[in-house]
C-alpha cells in the first residue's frame, strides 16, 4: 500500500517538473523570453526619454535662432563654416 502511494506521489512530482520545465525554457510566454521583453522595454523607455530630451532642446535651440539674428550668424558660422566676403576660416580639427 505505501508503495502504490509513493508512486502516486511520484507522479504527481514528475508531472509537476515537466509542467515548471514547460514554463520556464518551452512556452511562447516563458520565464526566459519574459525577462527579455522587460529588459527590451527598459531600454526603449530610456532611448524614449533621451529622445523627448533631446526634443526639448532643439525646441528651445530653435525658438532661440528663430528670434535672435545674431544666435543664427553665430549657429551659422560654427556648423555650416559660413563666412563674410571680408575674411578667412582655417578650420583646425583635433
Amino acid at each position: 500500500m505505501k508503495r502504490i502511494l509513493q508512486i502516486k506521489g511520484l507522479k504527481y512530482i514528475i508531472v509537476l517538473v515537466i509542467f515548471a520545465i514547460y514554463l520556464v525554457f518551452l512556452d511562447d510566454y516563458s520565464l526566459i523570453a519574459t525577462s527579455r521583453l522587460k529588459r527590451e522595454v527598459r531600454q526603449l523607455h530610456a532611448e524614449e526619454q533621451a529622445l523627448k530630451e533631446a526634443i526639448v532642446a532643439d525646441s528651445a535651440n530653435a525658438a532661440r535662432l528663430r528670434d535672435n539674428l545674431d544666435a543664427k550668424e553665430h549657429y551659422g558660422r560654427e556648423n555650416y563654416y559660413m563666412k563674410r566676403d571680408n575674411e578667412d576660416i582655417f578650420v583646425i580639427k583635433k
